[in-house]
């Protein structure tokens, strides 16, 4: 029965923590074995204070005078415990620590029943035997088996308050459904914690008795109020019970008062530590911290203090209303101190607000100012480079390379456009929608950083073509002037460069023509020749076609010449004209040909020209 045992007595200290603000425990063992819980049950359950102790102990000594404070405690308030040491609670001797709370549950909850002149158990036991006998289905001998069926408690709660379950209509041989029907109706409308599983009455073949005394107890405390006959005795217990209600509230409105004057100095204290970093990024995010407090953290604090305040006008008029004497708080704790408390936290607030709000236009002004130092530099810088290109002059190739030195400079000046435009970026992030101290914006510097870029490129074109147009001798001006004019048009992007599908429409465009297969071979040969179709290489091709591009009357002539004016030319002609072997042997292959009377081939070129051109 031990686990059913540290079940209960576990939930039965838990309703006393919980009812004083303390989180519950878990385990007998694991949660008493430094005695700070033990400490907490004593000063709730005895009304005091046991003054200082370890409450982080980490030590087993320290653990040792925690626990020994606790049982001092138990012995002191005339409370025998047996066999046990604060070794046995450290070291989780259940069998010992379930005796040891077994005989707190008797002082505490069980001690003070009283019928007839008997009391604790028997007393006990004579209540439950009075309130269930009208019950035919009831038979209370015991506290083991007398409640395994759950009829037992739903009879006294019948008893008592009909009109939280109607017992004619229970199922009684629903053992399981009773108990939890019981159970349920006393947590939700009784005020009783359910201490017991209902496995732990339906299931067990005996049920733990001093778990079931320790939740029937329960019962007692919440029904012994609604006897009509008002004994001595319970004048007392209700007085008791004031005092120790008042007692918890006391408890409660220092500690709650305690904990807010901690809270409100808290805060201010991270306040005067706080720092900036000199970024607006980072003024912001405490600003946004500073305003998520005022949301959060503050208006908590508002209903904290309106309830600690009515807490302890709600103290001095229960007693008062008793005749009691008036409640005068631990020094500190006073609501004049939680006053000038929160009227301190109000001047930091304003202290802090201000000190954020002048730090974010601080930095602003920076921002400002660093934008419009690099975008001033870069605008006098572009304007510098622009007066340098404007006065180029000299020979071709002086004036190429000038250039292109210049050229050499541009990545510089990007890299500066993007200093500025970073800095740019962090004025936007900050809000800053106005300076004046520049009229530039990056996208005004971009514009004309790429005006310049491209005039840069242009001029390295214009130069290199002049150079090429100098240097070409095999082309007339009107046909240098064509083809240059061709490939400006089609040099779309201004590269100095045709891509395919440029090339292909400047050569349609001046009647050369080919095949996609061909076209594609043309251009990559020229890729491979150059680098890139660029003018040069555009102009060298022209140059070719147009040397290559002879007409089906100038060829007659030619072969006419190598004939002699014979419509027929001979092997020996081709030899004599020089002709390459290749050429010849070509020849001699697709030309038309027939034997003379001394057995020498004839070569019929007229009608080979005929059949070769449209």
């Amino acid at each position: 029965m031990d686990s059913t045992q540290e079940r209960t007595f576990c939930k039965w200290l838990n309703t006393k923590l919980e009812a004083n603000g303390y989180p519950p425990m878990h385990s007998l063992v694991e949660d008493l074995s430094d005695g700070v819980r033990l400490i907490q049950l004593m000063e709730i359950m005895g009304d005091t204070s046991l003054g200082r102790y370890n409450k982080n102990p980490r030590m087993r000594v320290q653990k040792a005078e925690n626990v020994n404070k606790a049982l001092e405690f138990i012995r002191q308030r005339g409370i025998k415990l047996t066999n046990i040491g604060p070794e046995d609670i450290i070291d989780g001797n259940l069998k010992l620590i379930l005796g040891m709370i077994w005989t707190l549950v008797l002082r505490f909850t069980i001690a003070d029943i009283s019928e007839e002149g008997l009391s604790a158990k028997e007393g006990l036991l004579l209540w439950c035997q009075r309130k269930t006998e009208p019950y035919k289905e009831v038979d209370v001998q015991d506290f083991s088996v007398s409640w395994s069926d759950g009829l037992a408690l739903c009879a006294l709660i019948h008893c008592h308050r009909p009109d939280l379950l109607d017992y004619d209509k229970l199922d009684k041989s629903d053992r399981h459904g009773n108990t939890r029907l019981a159970f349920q109706v006393a947590a939700d409308h009784l005020g009783i914690p359910q201490l017991l599983e209902v496995e732990d009455l339906c299931d067990s073949s005996r049920p733990d008795e001093r778990s079931v005394m320790t939740y029937v107890a329960g019962f007692f405390h919440a029904f012994s109020t609604m006897d009509q006959a008002e004994t001595v005795s319970r004048r007392v217990e209700k007085f008791a019970e004031l005092m120790q209600s008042v007692w918890t509230s006391k408890n409660d409105y220092e500690r709650r008062a305690r904990n807010l004057l901690h809270a409100l100095a808290e805060v201010q204290d991270q306040w005067a530590a706080s720092k900036f970093t000199g970024t607006y990024t980072d003024a912001k995010e405490q600003s946004a911290v500073f305003t998520t407090y005022k949301h959060t953290k503050k208006r908590t604090w508002v209903t904290e203090r309106q309830d600690v305040t009515t807490l302890f006008g709600n103290i001095q008029t229960k007693l008062r209303t008793y005749g009691l004497r008036e409640y005068v708080p631990p020094p500190g704790l006073a609501l004049s101190d939680i006053d000038n408390a929160w009227n301190e936290l109000l001047n930091s607030e304003a202290k802090r607000s201000r000190s954020i709000n002048a730090q974010i236009r601080q930095i602003k002004e920076s921002l400002r100012k660093q934008f419009a130092d690099l975008a001033n530099d870069f605008s006098q810088r572009l304007h510098a480079v622009s007066l340098e290109l404007s006065s180029v002059e000299g020979p071709l190739e002086e004036q190429q390379e000038s250039v292109r030195k210049i050229q050499m400079r541009m990545p510089s000046l990007a890299d500066a456009l993007a200093r500025a435009a970073k800095a740019e970026n962090e004025c936007i992030a900050a809000n800053v929608e106005e300076n004046d101290y520049t009229v530039f914006t990056c996208q005004d510097l971009d514009f004309e950083l790429e005006l310049v870029t491209q005039t840069i490129a242009k001029k390295i074109s214009f130069i290199d073509n002049q150079i090429v147009s100098r240097n070409m001798s095999n082309l007339t001006p009107a046909q240098l002037e064509q083809f240059e004019s061709t490939f400006r048009y089609f040099d779309r992007d201004e590269t100095n460069t045709l891509i395919l599908s440029e090339f292909s429409a400047a050569l349609a465009s001046l009647g050369i023509i080919y095949s996609d297969d061909d076209m594609v071979y043309i251009y990559d040969q020229l890729v491979q020749d150059y680098g890139a179709v660029t003018f040069e290489a555009f102009i060298n091709l022209l140059v070719d076609i147009t040397e290559d591009q002879t007409s089906p009357e100038q060829l007659r002539e030619s072969f006419r010449g190598i004939a002699g004016d014979k419509p027929f030319v001979t092997e020996l002609d081709m030899r004599l004209a020089q002709l390459p072997l290749g050429a010849i042997d070509y020849l001699r292959e697709v030309l038309p040909s027939s034997k003379n009377e001394v057995g020498e081939p004839e070569y019929d070129y007229e009608t080979w020209l005929h059949d070769v051109f449209a």
